[in-house]
């Protein structure tokens, strides 16, 4: 009974806590300036927009504690923003309003400095486009199409910036030749009946000139009629030949293979990520490859300028790679990882490494389908795997997010550990076979049954990195050997799973540590693991359980079974953790258990 009634406390102190409330009264006032026939945010935004490092209210992501993303799509959110709410939001790194039915002038976004995304398309917008969005310095994509905005295109020069579309507003004038503006195809700034420039193929009109001054009387007769004419004529084909100059290079440019085009989305191509000269035919690379390389000769149906020419969304950031859902014209779609930290790699060394991974396929993996190699640029093609990752399945905020239950939660943490098992069996030779298990490389689909399966993505890059710090961006650098300078080995990975187990049990990040103690989240190195032993040495072990999972009162056995298979993963000694073999057969017992209902938990404690 007191360990119930010290939790309910704790849970009301949780629940009063503001811990910045600038940005919390900055959302309410978009709440209250707006309305929606599909979803009420009245009810939806209540109490601290973030706690836990985690957000209650639909449509909002947090980090360190801040409000860091506002996602309110397609929700038909009716009313015009207020002026200025956004500059209390100050660490936000995306914003999208898309789809809805906003007017009046598009957001200010001064002193937003880690903005990244920003996508109000597809409402009616109308003004100015703000001058100050040119010094978005971190801006890599902005929508702004399907509006009613007036005036000129502002300057925009930010090298970030790879996805960029106007089209279907009323802009006029001319388009701005700035290297990056230049780089976007027409499909960006299409339907805007006053713009003009090369890009769109309409000439921008060129001021007259002064009239011609009347003769003089000395040279009335300076000048024949015959050779004004002349000179008249020249003048006009001049302009003319001018004119069909600047056609030809538009629709010379727009069928050459390679085009940097966008589609009707404003997608940025693969070729305005990257630049085209990596796989020229010069010899300033003698080692690079001229074209994809394809693992199955049955899967080589496209080639490097039709890579070049698909369009390309950012899937995701990380500390090694950015990856890119890529839509080819064929209407296929595939997954291309950009690598960073790989460029002092010999083709010899990064292709033999490729080669091997690319053999590998298993039910539980990301297929590898290609690659391309040259000094300065790495692509990995994957399969496209369409419904997000497991992070996003247990943190996300988004409207119709649905609480996932704990039989899809043992379903998926198999679905891991049959594919890094098959790793382990695969791949003898490798210390540390995938090296990066974290819920954001673990790719989630479902059945038409609406049954959950994962895949495993971002494998087998731990011999390709060539130092310390770079093995420091890898899940397996949090490993307590690697703090201790040890070398590490296949039991590196066994403690990354053991953290993705806790993870998905407790539904917290790790790294973000709820202390019992004073209710608050403390942000520490010490891992998600530490915590759990701390609450299960109290003997409070269902305080370890997401509250998703526990409101559900089944499966309470088999979870605490499991957070007690997640502790001996991530045993500080290496040689205490289990093998993956035996990982795998645990858990497959435990899935096969009879689901026990939570009738009284004031007694139970982990063994």
């Amino acid at each position: 009974m007191r360990r119930t009634i010290l939790f309910f406390a704790l849970f009301l102190v949780v629940e009063s806590a503001e811990f910045f409330p600038n940005e919390r009264d900055a959302l309410l006032q978009l709440r209250d300036s707006v309305n929606s026939s599909v979803v009420d945010l009245h009810s939806h935004w209540t109490g601290p927009p973030c706690y836990y490092n985690q957000s209650k209210w639909a449509g909002i992501s947090c980090s360190d504690g801040h409000v860091n993303q506002l996602v309110l799509e397609g929700i038909q959110l009716t009313g015009s923003l207020p002026p200025t709410f956004l500059l209390h939001i100050t660490y936000l790194t995306k914003i999208s309003f898309r789809n809805n039915l906003f007017y009046g002038p598009v957001p200010n976004l001064t002193g937003l400095i880690d903005l990244e995304f920003v996508f109000l398309s597809d409402n009616r917008f109308s003004g100015l486009i703000p001058f100050g969005y040119v010094e978005l310095k971190k801006l890599t994509d902005l929508e702004l199409q399907g509006n009613e905005l007036e005036g000129s295109i502002p300057p925009f020069n930010q090298q970030s910036l790879i996805g960029f579309n106007v089209s279907s507003n009323k802009l006029e004038g001319p388009i701005p030749e700035t290297p990056v503006l230049k780089r976007f195809s027409k499909s960006s700034y299409e339907n805007n009946a006053n713009l003009c420039g090369e890009v769109v193929g309409i000439p921008c009109s060129i001021s007259p000139a002064s009239p011609p001054k009347a003769p003089s009387e000395k040279k009335k007769n300076g000048l024949k009629v015959w050779s004004i004419a002349l000179i008249a004529a020249a003048v006009t084909v001049l302009v003319l030949v001018s004119i069909m100059f600047i056609f030809f290079r538009y629709f010379r440019r727009s069928k050459r293979k390679g085009t940097q085009g966008e589609d009707k989305q404003g997608n940025i191509s693969i070729e305005n990520v990257v630049k085209r000269s990596y796989w020229s035919k010069s010899t300033e690379d003698p080692e690079k490859t001229l074209d994809l390389i394809f693992f199955e000769k049955d899967m080589s149906v496209f080639d490097m300028d039709d890579l070049l020419r698909a369009s390309a969304e950012v899937l995701g950031k990380g500390k090694l790679s950015t990856t890119y859902k890529a839509i080819l014209e064929s209407g296929s779609v595939v997954a291309v990882k950009r690598l960073k930290e790989m460029n002092s790699l010999s083709k010899k060394e990064f292709t033999q490494q490729i080669q091997l991974l690319g053999k590998l396929k298993h039910e539980n993996l990301v297929e590898m389908m290609s690659f391309y190699y040259s000094k300065d640029e790495k692509l990995i093609v994957y399969e496209y795997v369409p419904q997000g990752d497991l992070f996003e399945l247990l943190h996300g905020s988004g409207i119709g997010r649905q609480p996932l239950n704990w039989t899809a939660r043992i379903s998926i943490i198999k679905d891991v550990a049959k594919g890094l098992n098959f790793l382990h069996q695969s791949l003898q030779s490798q210390k540390v076979p995938h090296g990066n298990i974290r819920s954001k490389n673990v790719l989630i689909q479902q059945d038409q049954n609406k049954n959950y399966h994962s895949k495993l993505t971002d494998y087998g890059f731990f011999p390709l990195l060539p130092s310390k710090e770079s093995l420091r961006k890898l899940a397996v650098g949090k490993s307590p050997e690697f703090s201790q300078g040890k070398k590490l080995t296949r039991k590196a990975d066994i403690y990354c799973f053991g953290i993705l187990l806790l993870e998905v049990i407790t539904g917290k990040i790790p790294g973000e540590l709820f202390s019992p103690e004073n209710g608050v989240t403390s942000y520490v190195d010490d891992d998600l693991s530490e915590w759990v032993r701390t609450v299960v040495n109290n003997d409070w072990s269902t305080d370890i359980l997401d509250m998703e999972i526990l409101a559900q009162k089944e499966g309470y056995d088999e979870m605490l079974k499991l957070t007690q298979l997640a502790l001996q993963c991530t045993d500080e000694a290496p040689e205490k953790r289990p093998k993956m073999s035996e990982v795998l057969r645990r858990i497959e017992e435990i899935e096969l258990e009879p689901k026990n209902l939570v009738t009284d938990v004031e007694d139970d404690s982990i063994s």
